[in-house]
């Protein structure tokens, strides 16, 4: 990644608790202002998600930092078409509760960052990965996150587009077998980040409580 944004880059990391990223963390779709991010707050962001912990140090992620319009509108589309297919499949009252919420900010953000996973690297045998194939795309999702959190302290908003073909983004961006294209993210400046998650304040879902979530010896 070699390219410039065109615009001047900030002078220090920020300074926020780990604890206050996460409290400050949300899935951003309507408040991108469009305006790029700096590129050496890109770099830190990239940075944070790959200093990720991985299953035999594999570090199976890749970033694929996407600008260029043509693609954005591309995949902003098929986005647009599977939402669609997604809102006809539910019933009349879900319907009426989902058709309100925005689902992808992929024009509005300006940038897309597509997080990959290569479940060849290092090869078959890999220290960690025998008994439990999965913690290969564990660590790429740690990658996610480490990348989320580094972003909600510089300010910058994300937003995971999970409405897609997998086989349609990976010819889309050319991504190669066995790679596989994991998240689409809408990453960009935001006017701000929403107190309440979208998917609460529409009446989608709300979070359980912390009690429900903890059990102690056995489930």
């Amino acid at each position: 990644m070699t390219e410039s944004v065109g615009t001047a880059e900030s002078t220090s990391e920020p300074t926020l608790s780990v604890y206050d990223a996460i409290r400050r963390r949300r899935d951003v779709r309507a408040e991108f202002t469009g305006k790029p991010i700096a590129e050496d707050v890109l770099r830190r962001i990239l940075g944070a998600g790959h200093c990720a912990p991985s299953v035999g140090n594999t570090q199976p992620w890749d970033f694929i930092v996407v600008r260029d319009t043509g693609t954005l509108a591309d995949f902003a589309d098929h986005v647009a078409g599977a939402r669609s297919r997604f809102a006809e499949s539910l019933p009349e009252d879900q319907k009426k509760t989902f058709d309100p919420i925005k689902i992808e900010g992929i024009r509005e953000s300006g940038m897309g960052v597509v997080v990959t996973y290569d479940r060849s690297r290092g090869g078959e045998h890999i220290l960690g990965r025998h008994t439990i194939d999965d913690t290969g795309l564990f660590s790429a999702v740690l990658a996610i996150q480490n990348l989320w959190l580094a972003a909600a302290a510089e300010n910058v908003g994300v937003g995971w587009v999970s409405f897609y073909d997998e086989s349609y983004l990976a010819e889309l961006l050319g991504i190669p077998d066995p790679v596989r294209p994991i998240a689409w993210l809408c990453v960009g400046n935001v006017t701000e980040f929403q107190q309440v998650p979208d998917l609460e304040r529409f009446g989608w879902r709300g979070r359980r409580p912390l009690a429900d979530a903890i059990h102690l010896e056995k489930f």
